[in-house]
């Protein structure tokens, strides 16, 4: 289905990013795995996905910082010549309630999870254009949605995120651009693993499916947002959430 295709997905070197890269190569697509300098994973990420038949790179790097951006898009497109999809998953939580949070964090989460996206948007928008075509592919969250007490910074990076998704959408629809956004809701993760059982407790109950959603979940989400199954669809928010908010 995205045979001939190459993907580049930031934070990738695990979790819900390297499940995305592992579906897309699955699909037949080559694939750049990003991750910051001082990951321990990307690098064997990327010799995962070679034994899936595909060609697979590592670029480390940095969203926040433009060069490091700059780099990501021109090694992709110096090894494989294109970029047919772009996924912005690099992201962070530096949870709080707004009376404690610092301005530290605040930056932080911003910068990573909004700016990121930005700075990657803009990178990969001229080569995407060029090429005459391109998905991005966004994840954001369901509390961008809906709102969740004590992740200010998160859940306005993501909000903001979701914004972000539906003006690249209008700006770049005309150059075959689509762009889109995933919205997980309560995912089995790194990231979730840290809560305590109380928490769980607590979203499970609200989840109308009564399970937790599992990282293969979104890259499936992802799969199809990347490929011309979708091809009609751009500027939306897909919540891939058990049914949490509806």
């Amino acid at each position: 289905m995205l045979k001939g295709k190459t993907a580049v997905i930031t934070g990738s070197g695990r979790g819900i990013g390297k499940a995305i890269a592992l579906k897309l190569a699955s699909l037949g697509a080559n694939i750049v795995v990003n991750d910051i300098p001082s990951s321990a994973y990307a690098d064997d990420t990327a010799e995962e996905i070679k034994k899936l038949g595909v060609e697979a790179i590592c670029v480390k790097g940095d969203v926040r910082s433009k060069d490091d951006v700059d780099n990501l898009v021109k090694t992709a497109l110096d090894t494989f010549g294109k970029i047919d999809i772009f996924v912005n998953n690099a992201g962070i939580t530096r949870d709080g309630l707004i009376l404690r949070m610092s301005e530290e964090d605040w930056d932080m989460v911003m910068d990573i999870n909004l700016k990121g996206a930005f700075n990657c948007i803009k990178a990969v928008a001229r080569p995407m254009m060029k090429n005459k075509g391109g998905a991005i592919i966004n994840i954001a969250s369901i509390v961008g949605v809906a709102g969740n007490a004590g992740q200010a910074n998160y859940v306005a990076s993501k909000a903001g995120l979701i914004g972000l998704t539906k003006t690249t959408a209008k700006e770049f629809a005309k150059k075959g651009i689509r762009c889109n956004a995933i919205a997980p809701g309560f995912i089995t993760s790194d990231m979730t693993d840290k809560l305590s059982d109380e928490v769980k407790a607590q979203y499970f109950s609200a989840i109308p499916l009564n399970k937790f959603g599992t990282t293969e979940d979104i890259a499936n989400a992802v799969a199809f947002l990347a490929s011309d199954m979708s091809g009609y669809i751009t500027g939306q928010v897909i919540n891939v959430d058990g049914g949490f908010v509806m």
